[in-house]
């Protein structure tokens, strides 16, 4: 188990937690192409986030988790 590996995946996580709601947009009345900015920001957080788990899933999928021995 790496310990780099599960910071730097924690970091990534807790980045996207961050990003996943855009405070700053809030009060914002801009559109593009007949959407919202916040619309868009959704949906390039999703984007990104899908991307970011797709990643994680084929390097790092079960990292953390313990071998488990059958006793007996």
């Amino acid at each position: 188990m790496s310990t780099a590996r599960i910071a730097g995946w924690t970091v990534v996580a807790l980045v996207l937690m961050a990003l996943a709601v855009p405070w700053f947009l809030w009060g914002d009345a801009g559109t593009v192409a007949g959407l919202p900015l916040w619309l868009w920001w959704h949906i390039g957080w999703m984007g990104l986030s899908s991307v970011v788990f797709a990643v994680f899933a084929h390097t790092d999928w079960g990292l953390g988790a313990e071998d488990v021995t059958a006793r007996g």
